[in-house]
């Protein structure tokens, strides 16, 4: 019962999203017309196709985000269209006459009147539906994702429509509060044109905002209007997440695995997307060793410890051994599927990858690092979990049992030996470098450059002389929740830091162009300690949202000043990393 209202609640909230907020126009310029003759159809027709839609999703597998995105540009040029005549009467008339009862010119001005009216709402309703079908949050996308691997079931089907209620209800308030508004705004002014003109406008930039991509981006920012973490919060309450940490290494007692039964695996619902493979289940994996690997495309610890994984995938996939790596975002645009599928491609993962970005796996198995490996065996139970980096070898060995357990023959003993390149190099044994430091005002700590104007720009200077893990800014920076962004060319980021590798999670702003910059070490170019993303004399180029790998000295020992001067404005920084 609990879970049918927060799916009500989920679709209640829908509406107020950024991404439904270019919708909105549309509704409204329905507000002022009988809800019969108008408001009914609009709703029947958003509710149709955004049933279709849920179904196809259901059954239909990944072929129905290619479709869906086809849907959003057809009901684009749909809602251009509107948006075009109702700024302008005339077109109104031409492109509403085929809606019209066919070449009957004599027939009563009301009823044509009415069938234009019933018409062209439906035709709105299902562009809104077009619309409104990828702007859903987390429980909607639970609850297709259920459908999806388990097929349609009457469970699914109440979520379903409860939370097709919940969206209902919404737009039926919106249209009564609209209503309201707009007959309140004719008899002030009396300007209904305008108004009418108004909405028309309305529209066209609804349109142009959602082509550009500004529903999912600008609009996201706009902490205020979003909802994806209400939602997420209001499943929390009954299903509370644990705090999620990277975790750098931990070292076993014992150099044997000690195998014990951790209970069943935990299903593997709620993933917005699997890359590599069809929806997996825990049903369909029974009779195969599964390793699940929780991570995330800019942590370091992750991306350190991926070459072992990539190599336990390769090297007993035949013997029985199936790798899911379960990809829980931690920063904003790690959630962009585009992102995780371009980085995941260049990495060399070729084994399945569930998107999670709702936190749906992680919070079924009660996760609470990156990375994390959990070890089950044939009968789907967890037998074995490690969380960070190292004991490689421990973790091939639970592998090998795992897979002689389930009958595989001809098992190796030995370990594999890899040696990871770039990014996926293995850290120094320190145990004393630099902590990682987040820049955003959320979780900064060690900022030398004054008090922090938060989320507005602001000219920040750092001292003459920084401690040791101190850092700054230099320039004009705005320091946003996750992150800090360049509003001025010329600006820096300063550094103090014991270890032997620095990296630094970097992205140009949504949308933005590439944007150059320049890394020094102790004052001059870093030479031979440069790092995989930097020339020798320190030039590199910002091009996509990732940690990128800076500096690399031959060793970690003293202290060093770092410093990263960006050409333009537009660079985003989001946390220092070391190794």
């Amino acid at each position: 019962m609990l879970i049918l209202i927060l799916a009500y609640l989920g679709g209640m909230l829908t509406i107020a999203s950024p991404c439904i907020l270019p919708v909105l126009p549309f509704i409204f310029s329905r507000a002022d017309r009988p809800f019969l003759r108008s408001g009914l159809p609009m709703l029947v027709g958003m509710a149709l196709t955004f049933a279709l839609f849920a179904t196809l999703a259901a059954v239909g597998g990944g072929w129905v985000v290619a479709a869906n995105q086809y849907g959003r540009w057809l009901a684009l040029i749909l809602m251009a269209v509107f948006g075009i005549t109702l700024l302008f009467p005339a077109v109104a008339e031409r492109v509403m006459h085929p809606l019209v009862s066919a070449g009957n010119r004599l027939s009563d001005k009301i009823a044509a009147d009415k069938q234009h009216q019933v018409g062209s709402s439906l035709l709105l309703g299902v562009a809104t539906g077009l619309l409104w079908a990828p702007c859903a949050g987390p429980i909607l996308g639970l609850v297709l994702t259920g459908a999806a691997l388990q097929g349609a079931n009457v469970g699914s089907t109440l979520l379903l429509l409860a939370y097709a209620a919940g969206a209902a209800t919404s737009l039926a308030l919106a249209l009564l509060i609209g209503g309201k508004v707009f007959s309140a705004m004719k008899r002030s002014l009396g300007a209904g044109e305008w108004i009418r003109r108004g909405l028309g406008a309305a529209m066209l930039l609804g349109v142009v905002a959602i082509a550009l991509g500004l529903d999912t981006t600008v609009l996201a920012r706009i902490s205020a209007a979003s909802t994806g973490g209400i939602e997420q919060r209001l499943v929390q309450v009954f299903t509370p997440a644990a705090t999620p940490v990277r975790s750098s290494v931990q070292t076993a007692v014992d150099s044997q695995p000690m195998l014990d039964d951790l209970g069943e695996m935990p299903s593997l619902l709620g993933a917005v997307q699997w890359l590599n493979s069809p929806p997996l289940t825990t049903e369909s994996l029974r009779g195969k060793v599964v390793l699940v690997d929780f991570w995330t495309y800019s942590c370091i610890n992750c991306l350190r410890s991926l070459p072992y994984v990539k190599a336990w995938a390769e090297k007993y996939r035949d013997q029985g051994l199936v790798v899911i790596g379960v990809h829980a975002p931690e920063f904003a645009f790690e959630r962009d599927i585009g992102n995780v599928t371009k980085e995941a491609k260049k990495l060399g993962i070729d084994y399945p990858i569930a998107i999670d970005n709702n936190y749906s796996i992680w919070r079924a198995f009660n996760n609470q690092y990156w990375p994390a490996h959990y070890f089950i065996d044939a009968t789907g139970h967890i037998r074995y979990q490690h969380f960070g980096e190292g004991d490689y070898a421990q973790s091939e060995r639970v592998i090998q049992e795992l897979l002689r357990q389930a009958g595989a023959k001809n098992i190796s003993t030995s370990v594999s030996q890899v040696a990871g390149q770039g990014v996926e190099q293995a850290a120094g044994n320190q145990t004393d470098i630099s902590p990682e430091t987040y820049l955003g005002y959320a979780r900064a700590q060690n900022f030398a450059s004054g008090e922090v104007t938060q989320d507005k720009s602001a000219s920040y200077a750092v001292p003459a002389s920084l401690s040791l893990n101190d850092w700054g800014l230099v320039g004009n920076w705005t320091v946003g929740e996750e992150s800090v962004t360049l509003n001025a060319p010329q600006g820096r980021i300063v550094y103090r830091f014991h270890a032997r590798d620095l990296h630094l999670v970097l992205g140009p702003i949504a949308g933005g162009k590439p944007v150059a910059f320049k890394v020094t070490l102790d004052g001059k170019v870093p030479g031979e300690m440069h790092g995989t993303d930097v020339t020798p004399d320190g030039r590199g180029v910002v091009t996509d949202q990732r940690l990128y790998q800076l500096i690399r000295q031959t060793d970690g020992a003293g202290e060093h000043t770092f410093s990263i001067e960006f050409e333009q404005a537009g660079a985003a920084a989001y946390a220092f990393t070391f190794g």
